[in-house]
């Protein structure tokens, strides 16, 4: 199944189960989208329920075979792969009919596509070459990409029935990486969530990932990035090793679902036009390298040709800004993520928490410490994972029983690692503050801060997987029914529950599902988002910054005003919007600018006087 794309955008990864089966409800319209495989136990249920209601024999792949979480993923993999094979076919065998899959593939399509373009000649024409240019029509269909997305810092070692540790190609990620490579897709690996070297050197033991004679990559490496640097260092890590990098997927560090990754105040317009300075260069320099590894290696070289995507995603929520991202910075495509969350045709989200987002207020979305990778999250406040997590607390009982296991790193009070959202840990660190506290160790102020830190995080690995199960009717493990979700703020915007056909077209500009609410353009609402980041942040090192700290401080408000200036000059560049929007912009982009000088002003006379009073 091939993976060229008639689409100008992309459905990203979303949680643990939001997207676990977004291709089998999208792939069949030419739509690409990102499944977790990180949540093997939740890829088998899916693999069951399916098998189940199509009739198909099913075997489940047992805990005790040491290679589960790989066989796991490889099988439901091959299983989307094979209904996505029979919803072509039956696609393909359609009439061109108003209510048809087939007419909504290709009214879907964007309109200077020259699919559509064939299309609406289709509609006008008559008699037998109506139905030769349907012929024509048929073979022009391609199916979206099944893709997958691995958080590379999510690697845990596992242990056999007797406690003992397994060897390293067991540990999640590479079990995960494996799973995929194993599988029959021909599509790309997302890696998000940073480097990881012993992930991306395991990548080579795969011919998969290698160019064969013609040139063709049957499993393609995208990376996830923050930045140029980020892209260029992880991309000399794999073609160092005769690996080809196919796409630079750039995400916002704020404005954006799930985990975010802040930069030091480096924004995404700046970050977006140092790669479009820069892509020929990046491309030639890995280029050399790579063929360099596949020449020492006896194996088939690239040609000069062969092509390294650049896409952008995080807080579109304009055909303006998407058109403009590709238009003005030559990006491949865009990723619409969160907005996807609204459009039960594509997601997985259940009925209570789909209307809550449906209706919910841009202040119900917040940046918070729930993650226990230690990063922050994006979050919803009315979502049942966040009012169970605050019951517990109140009961006396904060933490979760943890049983997925995925996220356990901490070994402050144990040998073998522990989750810092998990009863045990949270029991154990509460216990240890508050002797400390009693033995004036630490004041009450770092008490209760450090209190906070703590009760904050929640379970990811129930939360995050639990709608699939919920949406479809199946068993929930251990009675834990809450919701986590993790939309990024843009989605506040956005109006209503909507099919995937209006989603699509609102993509396309064809229509608007944006609340009548003044939405700024997507760059200053990222400049907000690191504005108040900033905020927050100082607040918190107000006492006694080292050097360090201090630096870093002064490059985030350095970035941070760079950035608005150089907004300010792209202003006239912006030629899709309308004047009066590009003058509001400006007057935001000053006020922003004024903003963050005082916040920056205020910390350093206040760390001054906190100095002076030492």
């Amino acid at each position: 199944m091939g993976t060229i794309s008639v689409h100008t955008f992309h459905i990203p990864v979303m949680g643990l189960g939001f997207t676990v089966d977004t291709p089998v409800k999208v792939a069949r319209f030419g739509i690409s989208s990102v499944i977790s495989i990180m949540q093997v136990n939740l890829l088998e249920q899916m693999r069951a329920h399916y098998c189940n209601e199509l009739g198909i024999d099913y075997q489940e792949i047992p805990v005790d075979d040491i290679d589960y979480r790989a066989k796991r993923i490889s099988a439901y993999l091959d299983l989307v792969q094979f209904m996505i094979a029979r919803q072509l076919e039956h696609l393909q065998q359609e009439d061109f009919e108003q209510n048809s899959e087939l007419d909504k593939y290709f009214r879907m399509l964007p309109a200077n596509s020259s699919e559509q373009v064939l299309y609406h000649a289709m509609l006008k024409a008559e008699g037998a070459n109506k139905i030769a240019l349907q012929e024509q029509l048929r073979t022009l269909i391609k199916p979206g990409s099944i893709d997958v997305n691995i958080m590379s810092k999510v690697d845990n070692l596992n242990y056999d029935k007797n406690g003992d540790p397994l060897p390293a190609e067991y540990s999640d990620a590479l079990s995960a990486l494996r799973g995929y490579a194993h599988s029959k897709l021909n599509s790309s690996i997302v890696f998000s969530a940073g480097f990881n070297p012993r992930l991306f050197a395991y990548v080579e033991h795969f011919k998969d990932f290698y160019a064969d004679e013609n040139g063709h990559i049957q499993k393609k490496i995208i990376l996830k990035v923050s930045d140029y640097r980020s892209a260029l260092v992880q991309g000399k890590f794999f073609a160092k090793k005769g690996i080809w990098v196919s796409e630079f997927r750039i995400e916002s560090g704020l404005n954006c679902g799930g985990h975010a990754f802040p930069t030091e105040g480096y924004l995404l317009g700046p970050i977006l036009e140092e790669f479009k300075e820069k892509r020929n260069e990046l491309h030639a320099e890995l280029l050399g390298m790579c063929n360099k590894a596949l020449e020492e290696k006896g194996l088939p070289m690239l040609s000069a040709s062969v092509p390294v995507k650049v896409t952008v995603q995080g807080g579109i929520g304009t055909r303006n800004e998407d058109v403009f991202l590709r238009e003005f910075y030559g990006m491949d495509a865009t990723g619409w993520g969160s907005p996807f969350l609204l459009v039960p045709e594509a997601t997985n989200v259940d009925n209570t928490t789909l209307h809550q987002l449906a209706n919910a207020a841009p202040d119900d979305y917040f940046l918070s410490e729930a993650s226990p990778l230690g990063v922050p999250f994006n979050n919803f406040r009315h979502s049942s994972g966040e009012v169970q997590r605050k019951a517990r607390l109140a009961k006396g009982r904060p933490g979760s029983p943890c049983y997925k296991k995925l996220l356990e790193f901490n070994t402050e009070f144990t040998e073998k690692p522990i989750c810092t959202a998990s009863r045990q840990y949270q029991h154990l660190k509460l216990k240890a503050l508050l002797d400390a506290k009693l033995q004036f160790s630490i004041t009450e102020d770092e008490y209760n801060k450090q209190y906070h830190e703590v009760t904050s995080k929640d379970c990811l690995c129930d939360g995050l997987s639990t709608t699939p199960i919920l949406k479809n009717g199946l068993p929930v493990d251990h009675k834990l029914d809450a919701v986590t979700i993790c939309p990024g703020p843009n989605l506040a915007y956005f109006n209503r529950i909507s099919t995937l056909e209006e989603m699509v077209n609102h993509i396309y500009g064809r229509m608007n599902l944006l609340k009548s609410m003044y939405r700024s353009h997507t760059f200053v609402n990222e400049l907000k988002l690191y504005s108040n980041y900033l905020k927050k942040e100082l607040k918190k090192n107000i006492h006694f910054p080292g050097a360090k700290q201090a630096k870093m401080f002064a490059n985030f408000k350095n970035n941070l005003l760079e950035g608005v200036e150089y907004y300010k000059q792209l202003l006239p560049k912006m030629t899709h919007e309308t004047e009066e929007f590009k003058a509001k912009m400006r007057e935001e982009l000053d006020a922003f600018k004024r903003t963050v000088s005082n916040y920056c002003t205020t910390w350093e006379s206040q760390v001054q006087v906190e100095l002076v009073n030492v």
